[in-house]
């Protein structure tokens, strides 16, 4: 039996495991089907914990199937301060007067846009991901990582600003994964090669694809 994309606990016997998907309700938070999150201090306080600062029209969208683990915090352009001339201090949040004065340079202030992560990525414990960073398919963000910087599929990131590690595959099979593109295939097939999908090779993954009729061309 496979687990329902629909259950807030895929895991009845461990409560720090949930779904995202079922769980957000946010209309600038998407996230796809399979993706959970791990964390043994309340988990289902996703929304309000993890996702910081989410004030202005700005997304936070991830993929499916990715994994994230306790900690991990996506920071969304409402926690940006004006750099504009001496003071960094927020005085329009403080209403009044101060925000008479200074509303225009808020509301006029660029937006780095919105934070977009791919799918099967993988968040490490505390990992931390500014606003506008988008991070590809496949990608690894490493434990404590603070990720300022867009991340290219399938590489390895971590430090503190985070810096690829490693790239976990070439080029030429990074395409090949991209095209194939397993978490977009039916539930079925995903589950009839979960074996293939976690041990087997880009060139695996590819033939399925292309059995299947999967394949993308872009």
């Amino acid at each position: 039996m496979t687990p329902d994309p629909s259950t807030l606990h895929p895991l009845p016997e461990h409560q720090r495991v949930v779904f995202l998907r079922p769980l957000v309700n946010s209309p600038t938070i998407s996230v796809g089907e399979y993706t959970y999150y791990d964390d043994p201090d309340g988990a289902t306080e996703f929304q309000q914990r993890n996702v910081l600062y989410a004030y202005g029209p700005e997304r936070l969208i991830i993929g499916r199937y990715c994994a994230i683990a306790a900690g991990t915090r996506f920071l969304m352009a409402g926690g940006e301060h004006p750099m504009l001339g001496v003071s960094t201090f927020p005085f329009t949040m403080f209403g009044g007067e101060w925000a008479e004065q200074t509303l225009d340079l808020v509301t006029g202030m660029p937006s780095r846009g919105d934070t977009v992560v791919g799918n099967d990525v993988w968040f490490g414990s505390q990992a931390t991901v500014m606003p506008g960073v988008r991070i590809g398919d496949g990608a690894i963000i490493a434990a404590g990582a603070v990720v300022t910087a867009d991340v290219p599929p399938y590489t390895i990131v971590g430090g503190n600003p985070a810096r690829p590690i490693r790239q976990r595959f070439d080029d030429a099979d990074v395409d090949r994964l991209r095209r194939a593109a397993w978490w977009n295939w039916p539930t079925e097939l995903v589950t009839a090669h979960a074996r293939t999908i976690m041990a087997g090779t880009p060139a695996d993954i590819a033939r399925i694809a292309a059995e299947h009729g999967l394949e993308q061309t872009a």
